[in-house]
């Protein structure tokens, strides 16, 4: 019969990963109201929305708040909660801003922001990928040389498309695509999406913003990350893609990548640095 403890999968620490990160104002906005946090194992990007004396501010708020989860940590078995908690967090401080301060035109204050989280979680088959979206931002798993989009856009344009009304290609250049169904920071109940994907289908994770994918298409996505194995170097080369192809909004890309799984929960705290070092040299 064999040691339970031999037999136990291992856990969210067993799991090493490198990351990258890009964000540029654009061509033609003045601020950056894109926010993101990187930091392992948790990363998120948060596209703001109301102009520059909002969505600046609500796409901080939640950086803030995912930071402060981050810091402190959170039980990797109860995940989702912790999202949950803290998107809750998120949506307090946005409302609460809003009662108590004005526009910058003097009227009543309006922010709001999309946000994508990939956090590592536990399963009963050991670590694994949390992946939760609220608006246009996306979330992609790329593995084996594969692209694959695991959020759906909460937006008008997606809603369209899901009732076959219009094309993906349609969607990219139709003038309500901007228009989200689902963000922080408005009336509704909070609704987020949430995705489980095991680390062997995920070799890579790439977030970003909308000033991203709303001028580059999956199919272009797809060989920037495939030719690119330092995550800093790809998050870069997405940015510089939308920037080329119009930057006409914020770009924000993260790119993860899990470089170290010790899968069967075996682990020497020692070995796992010098080994990592040797393959990819010194982690960000």
């Amino acid at each position: 019969m064999s040691d339970p403890r031999e037999a136990a999968p291992a856990g969210v620490e067993h799991v090493a990963l490198r990351f990258g990160v890009a964000t540029d104002v654009g061509l033609v906005r003045e601020v950056n109201e894109d926010s993101y946090v990187t930091d392992p194992p948790l990363f998120v990007v948060a596209d703001g929305m109301g102009g520059h004396d909002g969505g600046d501010i609500a796409s901080r708020f939640v950086a803030e708040e995912f930071a402060r989860l981050a810091d402190v940590g959170y039980d990797p078995r109860r995940g989702r909660d912790a999202v949950l908690e803290t998107l809750r967090a998120c949506q307090r401080r946005l409302l609460e801003y809003g009662a108590t301060h004005r526009g910058s035109d003097g009227g009543p204050w309006h922010g709001g922001t999309t946000t994508v989280v990939a956090m590592l979680v536990e399963g009963d088959d050991g670590p694994r990928w949390l992946m939760t979206n609220l608006g246009d931002s996306r979330i992609y798993r790329f593995s084996r040389g594969q692209l694959l989009r695991v959020s759906t856009d909460h937006s008008v344009v997606q809603d369209m498309v899901d009732a076959g009304r219009i094309t993906e290609e349609q969607a990219m250049s139709h003038p309500e695509r901007h228009i989200v169904t689902r963000a922080l920071g408005g009336p509704d109940p909070l609704d987020p999406d949430f995705f489980e994907v095991p680390l062997a289908d995920a070799e890579r994770v790439l977030l970003c913003s909308d000033g991203v994918t709303d001028l580059i298409r999956d199919g272009e996505l797809a060989p920037i990350l495939r030719e690119h194995d330092d995550p800093r170097e790809a998050a870069e080369k997405v940015v510089a893609a939308a920037l080329d192809a119009g930057g006409v909004d914020n770009a924000t890309a993260v790119v993860v990548d899990v470089v170290g799984w010790d899968q069967d929960g075996s682990y020497d705290s020692r070995r796992r640095p010098e080994s990592l070092h040797e393959k990819l040299g010194a982690l960000p």
